[in-house]
């Protein structure tokens, strides 16, 4: 903004609350939730889903764990009202499932809202109305607080006149006054206290009491003060569930819902990934996997993310950025080298079948496999990456564990030819680029047959007869050792073909089961400047691989 534009806003006033407890609690439970994806989600989209992209949602919430869901607006249109006739129709929500409906405080809302939950079989009718001051003077015409009190405490009536007209259905009440978050807190409290006034709530069945952060005005310690203000003053605060309904308006709706919830809050309402008004509601994925990260059982299966995921998107038409927490495309994945680097040396320490090992990976919250994600996506390489990630990817993708002291060369290679290209290098493409310098070459030097031959008489001496071909030419050469590689070696040496030392040698199997292949890494240091080389060999022999990878580190020599 312009500097002088910054006269027209002003600093939100703080909350006088000067023994704040909420800063020395911590979050060791999880809250009630509330999806609210079907309502406050749904009218936030450009085009509203169907009947049954609804009810496809409907079913995937249900299936994630929730047990309150706000299926709709059932005043607000016929699509809404049909599609919570068709839940209760159909049979189609659980019976520890409460659908939770929307309805401003009016007379012919209510009724028409009492009209679609016929017949089901428990049920929360969600009572609003605006509150602040600035609602009361624009929205309102300037309407005072007793007006305002009083469209609360007569749509509560009403509500509580119409229960026993649905006596096969289990109804809870919920209250919110809307714009909470800039509504004065000493009257906020009145509109509260004057509808519990009016529900009668118990002990054993409590009122909802939902305070919408509406718009977020201010910081998430703020937020907090509203919360633990509120209930210390709530006159029956056993009588009641406080909920919280935050927006991200500033960017930090899951920090004001985390320090809400530190303030005394009971319930937490959001949807699925933020989807909502403006720039969003609460994202529920977030602070449950936040509490998951940390130990606390919450309720909710987000383990088959990949799959929420593609169902919200279909059924909603809108895209989980890239950096969304947890559920975004990137969020897993480390293109910078030193990064890469923590990771691989993090996951190789992992033991799968640890017991009680604690999850410990430099830069991962969580373990990605824990939510549906795969591992192939952690490190992606592009010119910033480094010889670990390379690593890595070869590692992960095609069981090639190579040894640390090739990572440099590797890596060098590879991030070459990102730097050419100018774009991340897929899997396949670093893979090929690996095969095609390092593995099983031939040229000038191919190996075409060997054969070992042992001597009974000196255990553990080899001889190696081996057919190859040099610049063309056919050869067959001899040499002894106390091994094929070391036979082979000395093979060359005969032929004056050797001008280097054998440094290093690594051998693993790249899968499992009898049919699996073998690698082979081989270093070699070049006897006129010191240099060390490594090749790789690939075959389904061990012995043929080690041979291979001789070879290749031969050439590339």
């Amino acid at each position: 903004m312009k500097p002088d534009s910054l006269t027209k806003y002003r600093p939100f006033p703080k909350v006088d609350l000067p023994d704040r407890q909420w800063p020395d609690h911590e979050i060791t439970k999880a809250p009630l939730w509330c999806s609210v994806d079907l309502r406050d989600g749904n009218q936030a989209l450009a085009v509203p889903m169907s009947v049954e992209e609804k009810l496809e949602m409907f079913q995937l919430l249900v299936g994630i764990g929730f047990k309150q869901i706000e299926v709709g607006f059932p005043s607000a249109s016929d699509t809404e009202f049909a599609f919570m006739r068709r839940l209760v129709e159909d049979k189609l929500v659980p019976d520890d499932v409460q659908v939770q409906v929307l309805v401003q405080a009016r007379e012919h809302l209510i009724r028409r809202t009492f009209e679609s939950l016929a017949g089901a079989k428990n049920a929360i009718v969600h009572l609003y109305n605006s509150t602040s001051p600035l609602q009361r003077r624009v929205t309102f015409r300037d309407a005072s607080q007793e007006e305002i009190k009083a469209i609360a405490v007569d749509g509560t009536t009403l509500v509580k006149s119409l229960v026993p007209t649905l006596p096969e259905t289990s109804i809870a009440f919920q209250y919110s006054p809307e714009s909470f978050s800039d509504t004065e807190l000493e009257f906020s409290l009145e509109v509260c206290e004057d509808v519990m006034d009016a529900w009668q709530p118990s002990v054993e069945s409590p009122i909802i009491l939902n305070l919408p952060a509406t718009v977020e005005w201010f910081t998430p310690n703020v937020h907090a003060d509203q919360i633990e203000w509120f209930c210390k003053h709530l006159t029956r605060r056993d009588q009641a569930l406080i909920s919280l309904h935050t927006h991200n308006d500033r960017g930090t709706g899951t920090a004001a819902t985390e320090l809400g919830l530190m303030a005394g809050a009971d319930r937490v309402e959001g949807t699925l990934f933020g989807n909502g008004e403006r720039t969003g509601n609460l994202d529920i994925v977030t602070v449950a996997l936040n509490m998951n990260s940390h130990g606390i059982e919450t309720g909710l299966d987000f383990s088959q993310l990949s799959h929420i995921r593609e169902v919200y998107e279909r059924t909603t038409r809108m895209i989980v950025p890239e950096r969304q927490p947890y559920g975004g495309e990137l969020v897993f994945t480390a293109f910078s080298g030193s990064h890469q680097d923590a990771i691989k040396k993090g996951m190789d320490l992992q033991k799968p079948d640890a017991g009680e090992q604690h999850w410990a990976v430099p830069y991962l919250t969580v373990d990605p496999q824990d939510i549906g994600r795969s591992y192939e996506a952690i490190i992606r390489i592009n010119s910033q990456s480094g010889k670990g990630g390379v690593a890595y990817v070869l590692d992960r993708e095609y069981g090639l564990d190579l040894p640390k002291t090739m990572h440099p060369e590797v890596g060098l290679l590879v991030n070459s030819l990102a730097d050419q290209l100018g774009e991340e290098l897929s899997s396949e493409k670093i893979r090929d680029a690996f095969y095609s310098e390092f593995v099983n070459s031939e040229t000038p030097l191919r190996l075409v047959d060997y054969e070992l031959v042992h001597d009974k008489n000196a255990p553990g001496k080899v001889m190696c007869i081996a057919k190859v071909d040099r610049d063309g030419g056919i050869h067959i050469v001899r040499g002894e050792g106390n091994g094929p590689i070391n036979a082979f070696t000395q093979a060359l040496e005969a032929q004056g073909w050797k001008d280097f030392s054998l440094t290093d040698y690594r051998s693993h199997a790249m899968g499992s089961g009898s049919a699996t292949d073998s690698a082979a890494y081989v270093q070699l240091q070049r006897d006129s400047d010191g240099a060390l080389i490594w090749g790789c060999g690939i075959d389904p022999s061990i012995e043929m691989a080690g041979l291979r990878a001789l070879v290749s580190a031969c050439n590339r020599l």
